[in-house]
């Protein structure tokens, strides 16, 4: 809320003169002021002259109202806004994606893994205050970005995943391994994974279980995503003379092992069918994870002089228009 502040409140000693000033017209008017008695005019109304007189005072009360308008600006008159609290929002999140060939299955549009990394920019973008890592896991599992606030990197790290980089397969709890050993020592309030896969986990020496119980116990929130249509979906495979064709392959996604895991470590599990739906988690997940840090803002001083300096040059020209019209002495 804007607040007036002087930056040279000395000045309002000035105001002292006032008094001063009043003391001194009373002091001349009577020492003027002389009775006279004409002879003719004994029947004249007084009031006509009496009102007159006492609205000729009125210039006087403009010149007060003028000195103490420009006292107001010699004091210096400033807005700003108090020490307030606002909160912004900032936590260490990081993307652990599946690579392994079932993501090339073309039930999302392109296929699974271009859709999960577009919506994944798409997360990465909208949250500003956020650090991000990002990790990918096939058969084995790696740190593709370490955790940083440059979004642009991430951005780019996310467009250059692509398949056949690691071994196949599937290995989530080594991929969730991954992934705690990257934030575990963060100091952010909030520490997130979001783990999305397709599949069954079938590699690895860490189990899924094992590193959901070693996230949580880091305080690590996991967001777990199965991604992939009901029943059958088509998947791009070589055949035995090594062309590509499309077959329909069932959809097979581990849910229970993936709720497990979310539960595990406060978190929350999700089934995405489609882009769409992918893209509505992702959603979901930003409104689900904001941590409120408080913090102090204050903005910059704003001079407010020029209102009390336009209003007594105003009070100025009146007066001086009234000296000269209205009540103008004619010698």
């Amino acid at each position: 809320m804007n607040n007036i502040e002087f930056a040279y409140p000395a000045f309002f000693y000035a105001f002292l003169l006032l008094p001063l000033m009043a003391a001194f017209y009373i002091w001349k008017g009577r020492r003027n002021t002389a009775a006279m008695t004409l002879s003719g005019f004994e029947n004249l109304d007084e009031r006509v002259g009496s009102v007159r007189i006492w609205l000729r005072h009125s210039l006087f009360v403009i010149r007060l109202l003028v000195v103490g308008l420009i006292i107001v600006v010699l004091a210096r008159p400033q807005s700003s806004n108090n020490w307030e609290q606002v909160t912004t929002e900032g936590i260490d999140i990081v993307l652990c994606m599946d690579v392994s060939g079932s993501m090339r299955a073309m039930d999302f549009k392109p296929n699974r893994l271009e859709a999960s990394k577009n919506v994944g920019i798409e997360f990465v973008n909208a949250r500003e205050d956020d650090r991000f890592g990002l990790v990918v896991f096939a058969g084995e599992s790696f740190t593709q970005c370490p955790m940083t606030t440059d979004r642009a990197v991430v951005v780019n790290f996310l467009k250059d995943i692509d398949f056949g980089v690691i071994e196949d397969g599937t290995a989530i709890g080594m991929g969730l391994a991954t992934a705690v050993n990257r934030i575990k020592e963060s100091k952010a309030k909030s520490k997130v994974i979001i783990l999305l896969t397709d599949g069954v986990n079938n590699r690895g020496d860490i189990g899924p279980v094992t590193a959901a119980e070693i996230a949580a116990s880091y305080g690590i929130r996991v967001y777990t995503i199965g991604v992939g249509s009901k029943g059958n979906a088509p998947i791009p495979v070589q055949d035995m003379f090594g062309r590509t064709v499309t077959r329909n392959m069932p959809v097979e996604i581990d849910e229970e092992v993936l709720r497990n895991i979310a539960e595990k470590t406060d978190g929350a599990y999700f089934r995405a069918t489609n882009n769409n739906k992918l893209r509505e988690i992702y959603q979901q997940i930003d409104k689900l994870e904001k941590t409120r840090m408080d913090v102090k803002q204050f903005s910059k001083k704003k001079e407010e002089y020029f209102p009390f300096l336009l209003t007594a040059m105003l009070l100025l020209l009146l007066e001086i228009l009234l000296r000269y019209t209205l009540f103008r002495i004619i010698p």
